[in-house]
């Protein structure tokens, strides 16, 4: 593991205070269509986002779950990390006012806590967690998921747009800014293991562990829209994380 430095009372004091930096240096990014919407959950829903750092970046960790961006009916919703709200509000107890954003799209209204919408991914990842650890509690205290970038991108259809599909410029700048948030967090939280959720995460997650001394895992990203996620994801997943040395 690292040295940072950084000690365990003090580590979601830090986590908070480069999330309120992130927020500031995406919110100053412009984006061109396809792009017509952006959404900053880091903004609008940001009294759950910090009383989820406060709450479950306490102490170091042995492993964290990387995952992309917002879903729009998950971090969207809640500020949390594949906030399932079910999840979000009844096993983490994180109930919160959130706002809207500040150009709304009328097909991907946020209506916070009150979305009848379900987070396919994050009702899968969270589950999973959930059946294995009990309480939320006893996976925090070695475990934490974090997203690698905090924004959402719809464009005039209400289609959900990822990162990776921005053009060649809009990707170098967001980038730079992601990647300098999660080389931070790893600082802080000091974790072995950096677990990408899906391809893109990991890719981004072995730059930016460079010569750290955290060791990168993917595992099966949950989304519907894989076959393979479909098809026992919780019990694949359960075993790649097994091979890893990272039991459930």
């Amino acid at each position: 593991m690292m040295t940072s430095g950084i000690k365990a009372s003090s580590t979601s004091q830090h986590l908070i205070a480069a999330a309120r930096e992130l927020s500031a240096q995406v919110s100053r990014l412009k984006f061109k269509p396809p792009v017509t919407h952006v959404y900053n959950p880091l903004d609008y829903a940001w009294s759950a986002h910090e009383e989820y750092l406060r709450r479950f970046g306490k102490e170091r960790k042995h492993a964290i779950f990387l995952g992309m961006n917002p879903g729009p009916f998950g971090m969207s919703q809640t500020g949390v990390p594949f906030g399932e709200i079910a999840a979000v509000r009844d096993w983490m107890e994180i109930r919160a006012t959130v706002g809207k954003p500040s150009s709304e799209h009328p097909k991907r209204l946020v209506q916070g806590f009150d979305c009848p919408r379900s987070e396919v991914s994050g009702r899968r990842l969270w589950g999973l967690f959930a059946e294995r650890f009990g309480t939320a509690e006893d996976f925090f205290e070695k475990h934490f998921v974090a997203n690698y970038c905090p924004l959402a991108f719809l464009s005039a259809s209400g289609s959900n747009l990822t990162p990776d599909k921005l053009s060649a410029t809009e990707r170098e700048r967001l980038f730079a800014i992601c990647d300098a948030h999660l080389r931070r967090t790893l600082e802080i939280l000091e974790p072995e293991w950096l677990i990408g959720v899906g391809d893109f995460t990991t890719k981004r997650g072995r730059m930016v562990v460079g010569q750290m001394k955290i060791k990168v895992g993917q595992i099966l990203h949950p989304s519907p829209a894989s076959p393979a996620a479909n098809r026992g994801w919780a019990e694949t997943v359960a075993r790649q994380l097994q091979e890893f040395g990272i039991p459930l």
